[in-house]
């Protein structure tokens, strides 16, 4: 395993569950606030789309071996497979154990927090990085580069004289 990617694919996944936070609690403190489910589910698909691109163009920069858009349904169905996850928790605790009824909203702002967001995570992302390496991105170096590069933007010397203007 790269560590590298595994840092690149934690600072991803950081950057999304603020965002997924983000539009998780305006939703449940204002449209939706008798649906957290719901709620979970479009933060997530949108942490999703952010994800994708993230990893896609930096996390996963030098991984390859799909078409793009062989690429792109894999990751997207992975990381639905990865908001369910995240969200099974969360609908135990609601559907099951009924917790909604008995708590008033601070609890159940805590509740939803270490459900949907501690708990549902851990779960997600151990699915979600394995699944990832092994099906949507499995193969190293296929866009080159050098694989243990950290950086955003390609450096000089990993431009093709083409990309520079040099034909």
């Amino acid at each position: 395993m790269k560590h590298h990617e595994l840092i690149k694919f934690a600072l991803v996944g950081g950057t999304t569950f603020i965002f997924d936070m983000v539009i998780f609690y305006s939703l449940t403190f204002t449209v939706l606030q008798s649906k957290p489910v719901v709620a979970k589910i479009i933060s997530g698909v949108l942490a999703t789309i952010l994800s994708y691109i993230l990893n896609r163009e930096w996390a996963f920069k030098n991984r390859g071996g799909r078409e793009r858009a062989h690429e792109a349904f894999l990751f997207f169905g992975i990381s639905g497979i990865g908001v369910l996850l995240q969200a099974a928790p969360l609908w135990v605790a609601n559907n099951v154990f009924d917790l909604r009824s008995n708590l008033g909203s601070l609890e159940l702002a805590v509740v939803d927090f270490i459900l949907g967001f501690l708990i549902g995570n851990l779960l997600q992302m151990a699915f979600r990085f394995w699944a990832l390496r092994k099906f949507a991105f499995p193969e190293e170096n296929l866009r080159g580069g050098d694989a243990g590069s950290t950086d955003l933007y390609p450096s000089v010397e990993e431009l093709n004289d083409e990309e520079l203007g040099h034909a």
